[in-house]
């Protein structure tokens, strides 16, 4: 029988977190108790003054239809905050505001890359950029990111990789899975690489940007003439615990600005209103609970390193950012989805194989720390025993 789906389809991948959830879930549903160390939001409640905004938002009316890129104040508000932080000059018409932070690289991607152009990304990374530049007929050009450079990029991989196909780099700090942060000397490059191509965008993904442990967010629109080269990606979801509130945007010059604009439009008409008078909120009051969610992270990244570096056969680099770790865990002698599978069967925790981000990421786990002190170590206590009965 004749599909009804179209081939493009076949090109499009997934993000794993959701089905060992899904997988977690259903051994609960039988009795069993499970660690969740698999998805990646913070275990943190919204805070107050967010939800008591969106609460004054709807009962003010904030119930229709509004612009299409973002509601002005917000967009304001936005330019207003990268501009601070970033230290680069941000119109309001440079900022598009989505529901949630994928629909940012869906719609960069589908508005600026060609079928058989070449889109360079991290690997290990976020499974969805190679999904996405796969779904759109291009070819996906993978930059491993290896434990010995710390997880950082190769300079000579990047020098190597580019051609004359290459349309976009997208970058990832601080990245997903391995918790590395670039560092001023490789955007430079990049920055050198890019210099006298018109043609190459930087996709900047920096949804992890507030959550950094050591040293500096380095930004790579700063550089000289990078900024109308630059799509910055950013979001509320994990600085302000709101992943279930959908709420990102992307920053860019106002050409490409238009083109998200009209993919807003014929996908989702906006974004919902009164969750963006929640994100007006969170950008421009107290940002202590940012900072106490930090420091919280902080202490776990210490207890779940210190504790995986003392089971037999695996090894965790200490990550400078994010909430998650990348232990190598080759030592143990099974492959990265082989022991996901028998952690989450046998030890009752849910972990990620590092294969799910690419398969750079073979030999190696990635855990979030976004969970209680207590259940971190009941969790390291599981590993610890069903790894000893290997």
């Amino acid at each position: 029988m004749a599909s009804i789906f179209a081939e493009r389809m076949k090109m499009l991948g997934t993000e794993n977190a959701f089905e060992v959830l899904a997988k977690a879930k259903a051994l609960e549903r039988q009795g069993r108790n499970i660690v969740h160390l698999e998805i990646g939001e913070p275990d943190f409640d919204t805070p107050k003054h967010i939800k008591d905004a969106a609460v004054k938002a709807l009962y003010s009316g904030y119930t229709h239809y509004v612009q299409a890129a973002g509601i002005q104040e917000l967009r304001e508000a936005i330019a207003e905050h990268i501009a601070e932080s970033r230290k680069i000059d941000v119109d309001p018409e440079e900022v598009v505001v989505t529901p949630g932070a994928k629909p940012i690289l869906f719609f960069a991607i589908l508005a600026c890359v060609n079928q058989g152009e070449e889109v360079l990304y991290p690997n290990p990374g976020f499974p969805i950029y190679e999904s996405l530049v796969k779904f759109v007929g291009a070819k996906p050009v993978p930059l491993p990111l290896r434990e010995e450079k710390d997880f950082c990029i190769d300079h000579d991989d990047v020098k190597e990789k580019i051609t004359k196909k290459t349309k976009m780099i997208i970058i990832n700090s601080p990245e997903n899975p391995t918790g590395s942060i670039l560092t001023k000397e490789d955007l430079k490059l990049i920055s050198d690489c890019v210099a006298n191509r018109d043609d190459i965008l930087v996709f900047s993904d920096e949804i992890y940007s507030r959550i950094i442990f050591e040293g500096e967010h380095q930004i790579i629109a700063s550089f000289p003439g990078m900024k109308e080269k630059t799509i910055i990606l950013d979001g509320f979801s994990k600085t302000y615990a709101m992943t279930g509130w959908r709420l990102g945007y992307g920053v860019m010059r106002k050409d490409i600005a238009q083109k998200i604009t009209q993919l807003m439009i014929n996908s989702n008409s906006c974004t919902c209103a009164f969750v963006q008078m929640a994100g007006i909120e969170a950008l421009k009051c107290s940002q202590s609970d940012v900072e106490k969610m930090v420091e919280e992270f902080k202490k776990r990244r210490e207890i779940i390193v210190s504790g995986l570096n003392k089971i037999k056969g695996i090894k965790c680099k200490k990550p400078r950012g994010t909430f998650y770790v990348f232990p190598n865990v080759s030592g143990t002698g099974m492959k990265s989805q082989e022991l996901s599978d028998y952690l989450l069967n046998k030890a009752g925790v849910a972990v990620l194989p590092g294969t799910s981000f690419g398969a750079y990421g073979e030999g190696y786990l990635r855990l979030s720390f976004a969970n209680s002190v207590e259940n971190i170590q009941e969790a390291l206590n599981r590993i610890s025993e069903a790894i000893e009965k290997l």
